[in-house]
């Protein structure tokens, strides 16, 4: 046996070691003052618990929607999709925005039988008119919605036999052609990725998003960010003012070279040649011949994709879904 000369020989014996939360004793702390020492004690003790000020500040919600913790509220806003959408190993995305009141036919059929049922019982109702012939219009763009799900599962298909999502489909989150787009990635049991925002009315995101991978927002600006920080394309279909900023902030970020170009794809070229005049801006001279050619017109759900994946062969980084 060893010796130890500083317990008269034998080895001192190694205590259990303790438990991890539980004391034998309890600290001084771990009980309130006692009454019998001060009567009003616990009332007070209970005043200082019930206090916001005690609260920990993670748990204080009205702490944290103060105007002086903005920086805070956009720091977390960041990360948390950031740290998320990294966990699931995706690399890259192909934002798809178009109108959310563009829906699949036969929503906009029924919508349109309805309003000329309504009419027939209504004869010469101006206002019952004009909603069936802007209905009727929805109708008639309601193939966008198609070719929107069909272009979601072309990119789905892309990620099979990869073990991880590397390029997925990401959207607004929102009704129509995003609804589209992300269904299309569900067909093919694929992930797609949703970026909701709140607003002062009721809004849901729609049902095919990746559920651990939608998310909402507050900040417009933190929202656009995360559209933007992993996108290798974007793809915009008809829609109003939502997609238009999406669109001309895109072509402005690639005009500066603020960001790196990213291929711009406009589907439906009617449409876009009538809501806005390209030419006719490079005509007046306030954009430059070379602006025009930042995206170019498609039809169909394989020449968005097969013009994305050229895009990028040409431009020497080929997206992996080409090997």
């Amino acid at each position: 046996m060893d010796k130890d000369q500083s317990t008269g020989g034998q080895k001192p014996k190694i205590p259990e070691p303790p438990h991890p939360r539980e004391r034998r004793e309890p600290l001084p702390w771990q009980v309130p003052k006692a009454t019998e020492e001060d009567p009003e004690a616990l009332r007070r003790v209970q005043a200082i618990l019930n206090s916001s000020s005690y609260r920990l500040a993670e748990e204080d919600v009205d702490f944290l929607t103060r105007n002086d913790l903005r920086g805070v509220r956009l720091l977390i806003e960041y990360l948390k999709p950031e740290l998320l959408i990294a966990e699931h190993g995706i690399r890259h995305t192909i934002v798809v925005f178009g109108g959310t009141r563009i829906c699949e036919g036969a929503a906009a059929r029924r919508k349109v039988e309805m309003l000329r049922r309504a009419l027939a019982a209504d004869a010469g109702n101006k206002n019952l008119e004009r909603r069936l012939a802007i209905a009727e219009r929805i109708l008639a763009k309601s193939h966008y919605y198609e070719i929107a799900r069909e272009f979601g599962r072309l990119v789905g298909e892309a990620n099979s036999g990869h073990p991880a999502p590397h390029t997925v489909i990401m959207t607004g989150a929102g009704p129509g052609i995003m609804e589209a787009a992300n269904r299309g990635t569900f067909d093919v049991g694929a992930k797609s990725v949703g970026l909701n925002i709140s607003l002062p009315h009721e809004q849901y995101p729609n049902p095919y998003v990746t559920a651990d991978l939608c998310f909402s927002f507050h900040y417009f600006a933190l929202r656009k960010l995360h559209l933007l920080l992993r996108a290798r394309a974007l793809v915009a279909f008809p829609g109003g003012y939502g997609t238009l900023d999406e669109l001309f902030e895109v072509l402005t970020l690639v005009q500066t070279r603020k960001i790196k170009p990213i291929p711009v794809v406009l589907v439906g070229e009617s449409y876009w040649r009538r809501v806005v005049d390209m030419d006719y801006l490079v005509d007046e001279g306030v954009i430059d011949p070379e602006d025009r050619d930042l995206f170019w017109f498609a039809e169909t759900a394989q020449e968005i994709w097969d013009g994305i994946l050229h895009w990028h062969k040409e431009s020497g980084e080929p997206l992996p879904s080409m090997g």
